[in-house]
């Protein structure tokens, strides 16, 4: 059993908010990737692509979920299942940002819409 402490928690900071990872394969060595994102109000996530499922579980705040070609309203206590190889985007509320936990399996692969890949996110890794 792999015990991680709050303060080894990992931080990855993009434009759209803040990654903390709980347990990846470097952290802990865990099969799946667990990690919280705390989104700023009115931040734009950029579209893209996993070549992996996600489930995106929201604790505050509240967002609009662009996938596969529809949008969703999201608030807290709200979970969405984002299937592998569906172009999303997430738009935080603009009054209160949103707070999710999300996970992924280990080595989960970005990709643009148009299929470019990214690599791995530094928060799954």
């Amino acid at each position: 059993m792999t015990v991680i402490r709050s303060a080894e928690a990992r931080r990855s900071e993009t434009p759209a908010g803040v990654m903390t990872t709980f347990a990846s394969p470097t952290q802990g060595g865990a099969s799946r990737s667990l990690w919280r994102v705390d989104a700023r109000p009115g931040a734009e996530g950029p579209v893209h692509d996993f070549d992996s499922e996600q489930v995106w579980s929201w604790v505050a705040g509240a967002a609009t979920v662009e996938l596969g070609g529809d949008t969703f309203s999201v608030a807290a206590g709200d979970t969405v299942v984002m299937p592998a190889r569906t172009v999303r985007r997430v738009l935080a509320d603009p009054a209160a940002g949103y707070t999710a936990i999300v996970t992924a399996p280990a080595g989960a692969r970005a990709m643009t819409a148009d299929g470019a890949d990214y690599g791995v996110p530094p928060w799954i890794a």
